[in-house]
């Protein structure tokens, strides 16, 4: 009798997966804190923020590393993931980058809001007095191909990946990670050779806080594509249960498009 109810309480009535208690949600919360604490500090010239803020780095990036290996250890090896979990991680991914999307529509908002009508402060005119912008059709421009080309091979490789042509879909993946480096360095040089900083006026701000907010998002897509590459050499993915992949494809899109918002607002109409 007993083993009859212990068999009934473990067996699972619906297609969910409740996970088992973990301590990186936790552990994550302190990090953060850590790292928020650390940076406040650093910007403040303290010390010890001189400590905090790589330490609060490091133990985000572990507790981040730890948490998805559980992840992908209950997706992949124990078979949690059913077409259920599928679903609500699909609409969390999506919810997810219509928050990203406000976050850029907050710079845009005050870009707009700066350019469409110059204060006197400014000297009534976009770009303000003194600043020299960049030239669209050089460095912007390059980068605008680059992207557009990656959002390309990054399309082919999923394609490959629904065909079930393993080799194909790592090369093309691996040439948009390539090319997302490349579109890195040439952010890189763009601000070694711009004649204005952060501190000058609010076009210097807007600008660097935009650029350099859409470039850690090209990182941080990066890096989304290089542990699906990892995952797909390792035989975690297949042409039937990709999901991570698919969200990693998503949110590459979701950058390029920005970029071409950038593109076309920020440095076209606005320089």
């Amino acid at each position: 009798m007993k083993n009859i109810k212990n068999l009934l309480r473990s067996y699972q009535v619906h297609p969910y997966h409740l996970v088992e208690p973990s301590p990186w949600p936790l552990g994550a919360s302190l990090a953060c804190l850590v790292l928020t604490i650390g940076g406040a500090l650093a910007m403040h010239n303290y010390i010890l923020g001189g400590y905090l803020l790589p330490a609060g780095l490091i133990l985000v990036l572990y507790s981040m590393i730890n948490w998805w290996r559980d992840v992908i250890r209950e997706g992949t090896f124990q078979g949690h993931h059913t077409k259920a979990v599928r679903k609500g991680l699909s609409l969390g991914v999506i919810l997810f980058i219509l928050s990203e999307l406000f976050f850029f529509i907050s710079f845009f908002w005050a870009f707009f809001h700066s350019s469409l009508s110059p204060s006197v402060e400014l000297g009534s005119v976009w770009p303000p007095v003194g600043i020299e912008s960049l030239d669209t059709f050089e460095i912007p421009l390059l980068n605008t191909v680059i992207l557009l080309l990656s959002g390309a091979t990054i399309t082919v490789s999923h394609n490959k990946m629904i065909s079930g042509d393993k080799s194909m879909t790592i090369l093309y993946l691996i040439l948009t990670i390539l090319l997302a480096t490349l579109f890195l360095s040439c952010q890189y040089l763009e601000y070694n050779v711009a004649q204005f900083t952060i501190a000058d006026s609010v076009f210097g701000s807007v600008f660097f806080i935009t650029t350099g907010f859409h470039g850690f998002h090209v990182i941080i897509g990066a890096l989304f594509l290089l542990v699906s590459l990892n995952r797909i050499i390792n035989n975690h993915l297949t042409k039937h249960h990709h999901l991570g992949y698919e969200a990693a494809i998503l949110y590459w899109h979701f950058v390029d498009l920005i970029w071409l918002f950038v593109f076309t607002s920020i440095y076209w109409w606005g320089g």
